[in-house]
């Protein structure tokens, strides 16, 4: 053997121990996490089980992903002609995005809200889904957008949405990024448990709180 043979099979040597000493990048901000896969019929399950509400947000996942958690979930809004008083909804520490599944509406977004309310915090939103936040009647100088299917917003936190029209129904997949926290954590077998219970799901009714339906 060569000492140009040697030198390479020693560089390839220590390119795998290398390989096996550093198995996570030393600047990972997950320690040793591991993936979270949702199959679409188990995203199915939810969409169907949402049939008949008015609202129905539901989480499907929550996660540590080392400075945030990120939160998964899906959501159907029925037919509405006009907004309900006091619907127009604020986070104030978790953002959101959503893609659009199927469905139309129209979303009005800004920042300044009038009558802005804070949710109690016993609410099922505040506890489950996204934290403190509050609900206000308008938007001032909010701009609207046209949801269809394909469509995604990104709503940051403490910025106000309101749907003001729904033309028939929008369904939409949901993430949630929480970075203090705030929402309890949601795993594959606690996200079957919940599927297998047989309840409708967290369900809003037309003023904008939360309850069991």
């Amino acid at each position: 053997m060569t000492n140009q043979m040697r030198l390479t099979h020693l560089a390839l040597a220590a390119g795998v121990f290398g390989l096996f000493a550093l198995a996570q990048a030393p600047d990972a901000t997950c320690n040793k996490c591991s993936a979270s896969y949702i199959p679409k019929e188990e995203i199915d399950q939810y969409l169907k089980r949402a049939d008949g509400a008015a609202v129905a947000d539901q989480q499907v996942r929550a996660v540590d992903v080392g400075k945030t958690n990120v939160a998964i979930g899906v959501v159907y809004r029925g037919k509405l002609d006009k907004p309900a008083n006091q619907s127009v909804a604020e986070h104030s520490h978790v953002s959101e995005v959503y893609h659009v599944l199927d469905g139309s509406a129209t979303l009005m977004t800004g920042w300044d809200i009038t009558d802005l309310k804070l949710r109690p915090a016993d609410d099922r939103a505040v506890v489950l889904l996204n934290g403190p936040g509050g609900n206000g009647m308008t938007i001032r100088n909010g701009v609207a957008y046209q949801l269809k299917a394909g469509d995604m917003i990104v709503i940051p936190a403490g910025v106000g949405h309101w749907f003001t029209k729904i033309d028939d129904h929008i369904r939409y997949v949901m993430v949630r990024l929480d970075p203090e926290k705030l929402a309890p954590p949601k795993t594959e077998a606690q996200s079957k448990a919940d599927l297998a219970s047989g309840e409708k799901g967290y369900r809003e009714n037309s003023g904008g709180s939360a309850s069991k339906k």
